[in-house]
């Protein structure tokens, strides 16, 4: 694991889009934030995709060769997204867009999700009406289980996001994607106090010169 890499990004909007930006080029070079089991695990805990005691199991009982295995799926699993992404991102999904996404509904079929009645988190006296909820749960029977809340995500996004607002930052280095949740849906920039500082502070730069 690379010790001079930064945090994991997290401005997509969408775990779907995050997952997409676990590569990325920062600082002009690439750096990827899933190069061996180690990182992918790490990762899904900085998301939040994978539940922290599962995580801690598959640490404590699985092999280095194996989650290494998993973390090499992993970025293949983000790179053929990323093809879909780049190929339709920024206009509504069609139907011919079903014909991508044989391999996606393949994992999808692997999955072991079921329902469970669950206590809602406990609110102060007035605010909530409802105890329970109805929550959904994932069986976690093997290693390879951990791809499957990205494959999930992925047909979240795919399903229930309105496709043109993916988009990828205007930043002229920047490779970062991210769903525009904005409320004028006019979000150029993975994040202000990056790419937007820097374009705010290029185009000052430039109007400085044409004034001299």
């Amino acid at each position: 694991m690379a010790e001079a890499r930064p945090a994991p990004f997290f401005f997509g909007d969408h775990l779907a889009l995050d997952f997409l930006n676990s590569v990325a080029s920062p600082f002009g070079e690439p750096l990827d934030w899933i190069v061996d089991g180690a990182d992918l695990m790490a990762w899904l805990d900085a998301a939040r995709a994978v539940p922290v005691d599962v995580l801690a199991r598959f640490r404590a009982q699985t092999g280095t060769r194996t989650l290494d295995a998993i973390a090499t799926e992993a970025r293949e699993l983000r790179e053929n997204f990323r093809v879909f992404v780049r190929r339709h991102a920024g206009k509504p999904l069609t139907r011919n867009a079903m014909r991508e996404l044989g391999n996606l509904n393949e994992l999808l079929g692997k999955d072991e999700q079921y329902s469970q009645v669950e206590l809602l988190p406990q609110m102060p006296p007035g605010e909530a009406t409802q105890a329970l909820r109805l929550g959904s749960k994932r069986h976690w029977r093997t290693p390879d289980a951990l791809l499957l809340p990205l494959a999930a995500a992925m047909g979240d996004l795919v399903c229930n996001a309105d496709f043109s607002l993916v988009r990828r930052c205007e930043g002229s280095d920047c490779t970062l994607w991210f769903l525009d949740v904005s409320k004028r849906h006019d979000r150029r920039w993975c994040s202000m106090a990056v790419c937007g500082n820097r374009a705010k502070a290029a185009a000052h730069r430039a109007r400085a010169q044409r004034s001299r």
